[in-house]
């Protein structure tokens, strides 16, 4: 079992950037594929981005490609989400996630492990 706390969160003018931290609790960290998601006010949790346990393989949103990327320390059992330009529709709570099964999946019924959220607010 992992427990997931997310930090990095505010409030950023329209191109600015953030950058999200997720720690996670325990020593086998590194058995996880780790995923970011996240959900606007009345809208459905989407995924973000997702690492490979070994960081050799990530996946992103077609919304964030270029803009967003995702990194993981498993010496500090964290994963990081490095967002640059952000939009005023980026504004969402952000979520960190952990599955223990290889491979990234976008879905996010494929991770067991949930963190509470920050909440990231990008003002136009």
């Amino acid at each position: 079992q992992v427990q997931l706390v997310e930090s990095g969160g505010g409030l950023v003018q329209a191109g600015g950037s953030l950058r999200l931290s997720c720690a996670a609790s325990g020593r086998t960290f590194s058995r996880y594929t780790m995923g970011w998601f996240r959900q606007a006010p009345g809208k459905e949790r989407e995924f973000v981005a997702g690492i490979s346990r070994s960081a050799g393989d990530t996946r992103y949103a077609d919304s964030v490609k270029g803009l967003f990327t995702i990194s993981r320390d498993n010496a500090k059992n964290t994963v990081y989400l490095q967002m640059n330009s952000l939009r005023p529709e980026d504004t969402a709570v952000y979520y960190c996630a952990a599955r223990e099964p290889l491979g990234v999946l976008i879905n996010m019924n494929g991770y067991k492990y949930w963190g509470q959220g920050t909440q990231v607010t990008v003002s136009s």
